[in-house]
């Protein structure tokens, strides 16, 4: 995904697991193999297991970063296949818009991760779930995300 902070285009790398829970974000000036190799260490160095499969799309530095950084891992290219991560893409370009645009490279990783992880807890998976087992996930998020910014219901 590309983001124009101050009439320069950046690159968003995003990486998302087999249900579209995004792990990881990285905002980068360039899109070239050294920048693909920094994406799958920066990967993996937040994850505690080694995945199984890579699904990307046709950009030829993702295959240089596999090469040199996951080679016994498979790793299958298609537009089709990495849907689950141009659809975690949505949300982003709707804050984008609110924003205004982001201000600096720094400014938009910081707000990216923070905001994936925020709107990944606040949206379950509505389409695999009853309306009732919805609401109590939904409840429980914000449950969660009161006691854990110690925010209080007035009332």
């Amino acid at each position: 995904m590309f983001i124009r902070i101050r009439g320069v285009l950046h690159y968003l790398w995003r990486a998302v697991d087999q249900h579209g829970v995004v792990l990881d974000i990285l905002v980068q000036d360039r899109r070239n193999g050294a920048a693909a190799k920094r994406f799958f260490k920066h990967l993996l160095h937040g994850l505690q297991y080694k995945p199984r499969r890579i699904v990307t799309d046709g950009l030829r530095s993702y295959g240089v970063a596999h090469r040199a950084i996951l080679p016994e891992v498979r790793h299958r290219t298609s537009r089709y296949l990495n849907n689950r991560a141009e659809n975690s893409h949505r949300p982003t370009r709707r804050r984008e818009r609110q924003m205004q645009r982001f201000k600096s490279g720094g400014q938009a990783q910081r707000f990216l991760s923070t905001h994936a992880m925020i709107y990944g807890h606040f949206r379950p998976r509505r389409h695999l779930m009853a309306a009732a087992s919805y609401r109590r996930a939904r409840a429980k998020a914000f449950r969660v995300w009161r006691e854990e910014t110690s925010v209080h219901q007035a009332g």
